[in-house]
């Protein structure tokens, strides 16, 4: 169910990318503007996403769910019913603000029932639902864009949150910590020996993996909302032919996802720390990463694009559940959904700033607006490779805050 409720999520952050041209074209949007329209999204997404994480420490996250995919459904509505483009604006605000909490609870849900060195499949699973979201999204949205209007698909996305709520309401449970203090009608309460949040943001690690979930973030807003664009319009690919790519894309990430969980995993329980398990793995997957990009600056399409672009956008996400791995080992439970939340906060800013940054370069600069942004992401998650290699180490860390 969480991993359909990620699914649901990210078919819903999706549509305005799919749908781009023709929403421009209906509402006279220049890209500048219609970049504007995504980074909306983005202006409460980042404060909810720490608000939910905090509160997800104290109230049992069963209900926060619900609540949060009920009001998904509602922001998705009026569009569908033929609002203009001011409830455009507004309801991809309120979209934000009830989809800012999503990933941090859904994971900390999941994680509560597992032991540290068993988290990263369940991790990388929740993640999976992530890019399945897309990979499902991309072709069905872009036929029912095709066949009955960009609206629809807003309808489509709405009733697919509707069902997932009618579900999750008979069947959704908490993990054992949350059901421990549900049991006695209390939210869990940190002791007088807790860590504060402000060492745990403190440390390198924590420094370091949300500099890295950042870069990984900036990508992630780059693939919802520019990257169908950028292969029809920048690399001169048909739209059913872009939606295959954006599919092939995920389901890239969705293979590197399962296969670093699986890595980490091995290497964990051979003895490996999580300095190289987890933060080496993820450094250096983000370093090739960044070789893609920095790589696709000719423009051109071919074979060889293609395996730029499987290179520089579709194994950096392995750094969103290496991310949570890594807080999740680092932070004591009591303090782990406000972390987690508050690296989710931090770090997607980057989807505030993309989406109007790439939307301006596209304006002023034209087709060379699209290679410069591909460019600027290669730089980024060159930098967010060289802080998860030389800052992160969790043990070292987590050693610290027990003292």
């Amino acid at each position: 169910m969480l991993v359909a409720f990620m699914m649901v999520n990210f078919a819903d952050k999706a549509i305005l990318g799919l749908a781009a041209d023709p929403i421009m074209k209906d509402f006279g949007l220049s890209a500048t503007q219609y970049g504007a329209a995504n980074s909306a999204f983005f202006l409460l997404f980042s404060i909810f996403g720490a608000v939910g994480g905090i509160l997800a420490d104290r109230v049992p996250p069963r209900w926060v769910l619900l609540g949060m995919i009920l009001l998904w459904s509602v922001s998705q509505a009026p569009m569908a019913l033929g609002a203009g483009v001011a409830m455009l604006f507004a309801s991809r605000i309120l979209l934000g603000a009830a989809e800012g909490p999503a990933f941090p609870i859904a994971q900390q849900t999941t994680l509560s029932w597992f032991p540290d060195h068993r988290r990263n499949l369940p991790s990388a699973l929740i993640t999976v639902g992530t890019t399945l979201g897309i990979v499902i999204a991309a072709p069905v949205l872009t036929w029912v864009v095709q066949q009955y209007g960009w609206r629809s698909a807003f309808g489509v996305v709405a009733v697919a949150g509707l069902l997932w709520a009618a579900v999750w309401a008979f069947v959704g449970k908490e993990g054992h910590h949350a059901v421990a203090a549900d049991a006695i009608g209390t939210a869990a309460k940190p002791g007088p020996g807790t860590v504060g949040y402000r060492r745990i943001l403190a440390t390198r690690s924590w420094i370091g993996v949300t500099a890295a979930y950042a870069s990984t973030y900036w990508m992630l807003a780059l693939g919802l909302v520019w990257l169908p664009s950028y292969l029809h319009n920048g690399l001169g690919y048909s739209t059913t032919t872009s939606a295959n790519l954006v599919a092939v894309i995920w389901a890239v990430n969705a293979v590197a996802l399962l296969g670093q969980a699986g890595l980490t995993g091995w290497l964990l329980r051979r003895g490996v720390g999580s300095r190289w398990a987890r933060a080496r793995v993820g450094g250096i997957t983000l370093l090739l990463a960044a070789v893609g990009c920095l790589a696709l600056s000719g423009g051109q399409h071919g074979p060889v694009t293609v395996l730029l672009l499987v290179l520089g956008f579709g194994i950096c996400g392995v750094m969103t559940s290496i991310a949570v791995t890594t807080v999740a080992e680092l932070a004591p439970a009591e303090r782990r959904g406000g972390s987690l939340g508050l690296m989710n906060a931090v770090a997607t800013v980057a989807g505030l700033v993309g989406p109007i940054l790439i939307g301006r370069l596209v304006d002023t600069q034209g087709l060379a607006g699209y290679r410069n942004a591909v460019v600027l992401s290669g730089v980024l998650l060159l930098l967010g490779g060289l802080a998860t290699v030389t800052l992160v180490d969790p043990d070292r860390d987590r050693r610290r805050l027990a003292a």
